[in-house]
């Protein structure tokens, strides 16, 4: 059984789904009008601030509100803060579309040989900027040998840009 506190918050929940009906149009509008006069006369940062106040009251009040989907994060660096980037992200993105274009040419070839290999090409796709990443930035050993496990599904990426580095030969890849 609910308390009346958890009855408010499903009300609240389900409220957000689906407005009701403006009750008061014309104050609505008054309301709009007012805020497009805020913008356009003292800016954007007056209007931010002011939508700030107002939701600290809303929430200060227990006003039900929409919960907000886009948070900060905590760890969130400024861009004033931030180095530049070190890479040449044309570059990166060219490569990035060679790399996934091979490591599909290379699932599909494996599949026309023997189809019960399955077409693992969903978990590198949905990936890849996380290893083209952690590949151009980040997995530097300064020594010899596997530094990084990758999952098994992954491996057409993974292939396909050593491939492209010279590490694996067509033949390696063919093996595939």
């Amino acid at each position: 059984m609910t308390d009346m506190s958890d009855q408010k918050q499903m009300n609240v929940s389900a409220f957000w789904r689906v407005l009701p009906q403006d009750l008061d149009p014309i104050e609505t509008q008054e309301w709009v009008d007012a805020f497009n006069q805020l913008v356009a006369i003292e800016g954007e940062e007056r209007a931010t601030f002011l939508l700030m106040k107002l939701l600290e009251q809303a929430r200060r009040l227990r006003v039900p509100m929409p919960p907000v989907l886009n948070t900060p994060y905590s760890n969130t660096i400024s861009l004033a803060d931030q180095p530049p980037f070190p890479g040449n992200l044309d570059a990166e993105a060219k490569l990035s579309a060679i790399i996934r274009w091979n490591a599909l040419a290379m699932v599909v070839r494996a599949n026309r040989v023997n189809s019960d290999l399955g077409g693992h090409i969903a978990t590198y796709t949905s990936s890849a900027d996380l290893f083209e990443v952690g590949f151009n930035h980040f997995f530097r050993a300064g020594l010899d040998g596997d530094c990084v496990y990758f999952q098994p599904h992954s491996a057409p990426g993974v292939y396909s840009r050593a491939f492209l580095e010279g590490r694996l030969s067509e033949e390696n890849v063919a093996n595939y």
